[in-house]
C-alpha cells in the first residue's frame, strides 16, 4: 500500500523523435484505461479531457534544445517502476505466503517550465492509475521561493505530508480518503522560506464515478444501500517550519469543502473537512501529530467507501486523532537504513446512533532499506477497523467487536 518516493533510472537530453515514441510511453504507462472510459460509457467530457491533457505534456516535452538553452534548461525524461511481495499472517482468517502483490510503472519529464508525472499499478485481479498529472513551474527558487500549477490526477493536499504514517499499512486516515488521496483536480502550490501553502479544486474522484471499486486510494463509493459519490471540492492547505537549537518543527492546517451526490435522485450534500498537524524532530527522533475531522452531509449514520475491489461502510461523521512515534537507526550494519515506529490513530463517529463506535488501529514495525530493496515488516492491532478484521469504520458490529492482529511483511524492489 505504502508508495515510497519515485526511484528514477536515467535522464536523456531530448532530440526531435517521431510520435510513435511517445504512443508507446502511454501503453507502458497503462493508459489505455483513457481509452476505455471511452468506450465502456464513462464520463467523457472528464476522459477526453484528461487524454488530451496528457498528449499536450508530451508534445510540449518533445522539442529539441535550441543552442541558446542552458543545460538546467536541458529537458529529460525518466522511467522507473517496482515490484512488490507480501506476506501475512492473520488471527482472524487465513494466512497467505509470499505472493506477488504489485508492479508498477513511473514516468515523469520536463522541459522547460513544463513537467508531468503519472504513475500506473497492477495488483492481483485489477489495475489502477496512481497518479498521472502535468504542471508548469511558476518560480524556480531563483528569488527564493518555488511554486508550480498542476493539473490532472494528484494528491489531494490534506494534513501531514506526502502521508500521516511511516508504515506500508498507513493511518486510519487512509481509509477514510483523509491520506494520501488522488483525484482529479487543479492546485496550486508555493514554498517561500518557513511557509508552504496549497490550493486545490478538484472535481470529484480520479474516475469520475462511485461505482468502480478498483482503485488505490479510497472515495465514496455508490452502493445499492448507499447511493452516492463524490462531486466537486475545494481545499487550502498551510504549513509553516521552523526549530530551535535542539528541534525542527513544523505545523499547519488545512480545511475541504465540496459536496457529493446522491446517484438516484441527483441530491447534493455538503462534504467538508479540516485539519491541524504537527511534527517535532530532534536527531533520529520523529514525532507527528494531526487531529482531523470529515463530515459527509446525508442523511444517513453511515457512508460507504471503497477501493482494492471492496466497499464497506464508515461513520458519515468523524474526528480522527493520529499520533506516530519514528526512530531512524543509527548503526544499520548490512542495511543502508532502517526506521522502526509506531503509527496510532482511532476515528471517532460524532452522535450516539447505536449502529456506530469508534475504531482504532496501532501499526508498529520497521523498514529496512538496501540499494533497490526496501521491507515493511508491520504489525498491525485494530479494533472494529476494516483491513484489520472489522467489518468498516466506525460502525458496530456486535459479532465482530474485538481485537484482531496482522503479522505484514512487504518486500520491493524500486527502480
Amino acid at each position: 500500500m505504502k508508495n515510497p518516493c519515485f526511484q528514477a533510472v536515467f535522464r536523456v537530453e531530448w532530440i526531435p523523435v517521431d510520435l510513435g515514441l511517445y504512443v508507446e510511453i502511454v501503453r507502458m504507462a497503462g493508459l489505455h484505461w483513457i481509452d476505455e472510459w471511452i468506450e465502456e460509457g464513462r464520463p467523457v467530457v472528464m476522459s477526453r479531457g484528461f487524454k488530451w491533457m496528457v498528449w499536450g505534456v508530451l508534445v510540449v516535452a518533445a522539442p529539441a534544445v535550441s543552442a541558446e538553452d542552458g543545460a538546467d534548461d536541458t529537458p529529460g525524461f525518466e522511467l522507473g517502476g517496482a515490484v512488490r511481495f507480501n506476506y501475512g499472517w492473520l488471527d482472524y482468517g487465513p494466512s497467505s505466503g509470499f505472493e506477488p502483490e504489485l508492479a508498477r510503472i513511473d514516468a515523469r519529464g520536463d522541459a522547460g517550465p513544463a513537467f508531468f508525472s503519472l504513475q500506473y499499478r497492477w495488483y492481483d485481479g485489477f489495475d489502477a492509475v496512481h497518479h498521472a498529472y502535468m504542471g508548469w513551474m511558476l518560480e524556480d527558487g531563483r528569488d527564493g521561493a518555488t511554486s508550480d500549477l498542476r493539473a490532472g490526477i494528484q494528491q489531494v493536499p490534506f494534513g501531514l505530508l506526502p502521508t500521516a504514517s511511516h508504515s506500508f499499512w498507513f493511518g486510519s486516515g487512509y481509509y477514510l480518503g483523509l491520506e494520501d488521496d488522488y483525484d482529479l483536480g487543479v492546485v496550486w502550490q508555493r514554498q517561500s522560506g518557513a511557509h508552504q501553502w496549497h490550493a486545490g479544486v478538484f472535481a470529484g474522484d480520479e474516475y469520475g464515478t462511485g461505482a468502480n471499486f478498483d482503485r488505490y486510494s479510497f472515495d465514496v463509493a455508490t452502493t445499492e444501500a448507499l447511493p452516492y459519490r463524490e462531486r466537486e471540492r475545494a481545499i487550502l492547505r498551510y504549513e509553516r517550519s521552523g526549530g530551535t537549537d535542539r528541534w525542527e518543527t513544523t505545523w499547519g492546517a488545512s480545511a475541504f469543502a465540496g459536496r457529493i451526490e446522491n446517484r438516484l435522485d441527483g441530491g447534493r450534500h455538503d462534504h467538508t473537512g479540516g485539519a491541524v498537524h504537527g511534527q517535532w524532530v530532534r536527531g533520529p527522533l520523529t514525532l507527528q501529530a494531526q487531529w482531523a475531522r470529515y463530515r459527509y452531509g446525508n442523511p444517513e449514520p453511515r457512508i460507504a467507501m471503497s477501493a482494492f475491489m471492496f466497499p464497506f461502510e464508515i461513520a458519515s461523521q468523524a474526528d480522527v486523532p493520529t499520533f506516530n512515534v519514528a526512530w531512524d537507526v543509527q548503526r544499520t550494519g548490512w542495511f543502508d537504513s532502517i526506521a522502526c515506529y509506531n503509527n496510532a490513530s482511532a476515528t471517532l463517529p460524532v452522535g450516539t446512533d447505536p449502529g456506530l463506535r469508534d475504531s482504532i488501529q496501532n501499526v508498529t514495525g520497521c523498514s529496512f532499506g538496501k540499494g533497490a530493496m526496501l521491507t515493511y515488516v508491520d504489525w498491525i492491532a485494530g479494533r472494529n477497523m476494516w483491513f484489520a478484521g472489522g467489518p468498516g469504520i466506525g460502525v458496530r458490529d456486535p459479532a465482530n467487536d474485538g481485537w484482531h492482529s496482522r503479522l505484514n511483511v512487504n518486500v520491493g524492489f524500486y527502480f
